[in-house]
């Protein structure tokens, strides 16, 4: 992927993100997505998301299907730590 599509898929990525972000604040929580590798977006969940035992579930069901609705070429987010 090259470099300019990899800094529009971010974008993309970046904004789908930001609109799931205040229900996230909400409950204390955020995210941030690091890095795109292989078409699998590399977030770090922060604050209250980090230990949340409904983090995976926020994740698959929220995060992914909001991000792949916009960047289709996405094969699923993963949260990492860093």
């Amino acid at each position: 992927m090259e470099a300019v599509n990899n800094s529009e898929l971010f974008t993309k990525i970046e904004g789908a993100i930001e609109q799931l972000r205040p229900f996230l604040e909400a409950d204390g929580g955020d995210i941030r997505l690091l890095r795109i590798e292989d078409n699998i977006a590399k977030v770090q969940l922060l604050g209250a998301c980090h230990s949340c035992n409904m983090s995976a579930m926020t994740l698959k069901a929220g995060v992914e299907e909001a991000v792949k609705k916009v960047a289709p070429e996405i094969i699923r987010v993963e949260a990492v730590e860093e």
